[in-house]
């Protein structure tokens, strides 16, 4: 059985790699939103808007991909709804419930936001070379499906 003692010494531990990268990822990511329009997004908008997609999700739905809980999730949504972000909608398959979508503005957000993940991407395989961020994120892909897979069918 492996022990903390069986763990590299020349880098962090896994879980520490990870969330330094998530705090610069979205460092990098949110640095120019209010030079772009987005002063009034706060960083745990991110939460919601890199969970939301474009086809609309009810709530629980989005708690669930966001890892919030749902009175988080509901608050977040409901600022970002007064922003002029996004709106509910109600659900054609079940009218009691509601949906949640991006408005013009939230649409054109998403895509700033996936225009500046590009640039992150080429910033880092600048930094780490192509081919090794290009197999880093590959490996990532990999085990974040097998884990995925993993926890959906057993």
């Amino acid at each position: 059985m492996p022990t903390s003692q069986d763990l590299p010494r020349d880098r962090l531990a896994i879980g520490q790699l990870l969330g330094r990268l998530l705090r610069e990822f979205r460092v990098e990511l949110f640095a120019p939103a209010p030079e772009h329009g987005y002063a009034d997004l706060r960083a745990p908008h991110l939460q919601v808007f890199g969970n939301l997609g474009v086809e609309g999700i009810r709530l629980t739905d989005l708690a669930a991909k966001a890892q919030l809980s749902l009175a988080a999730t509901s608050e977040l949504v409901s600022q970002l709804q007064e922003l002029g972000y996004l709106e509910r909608r109600p659900d054609a398959s079940d009218r009691r419930a509601k949906l949640i979508f991006p408005t013009h503005r939230g649409l054109r957000a998403l895509e700033d936001a996936g225009d500046r993940v590009a640039e992150i991407e080429q910033h880092w395989a600048q930094i780490a070379g192509k081919k090794r961020f290009e197999a880093a994120c590959r490996t990532m892909q990999d085990l974040l499906d097998a884990l995925t897979e993993r926890d959906t069918t057993g």
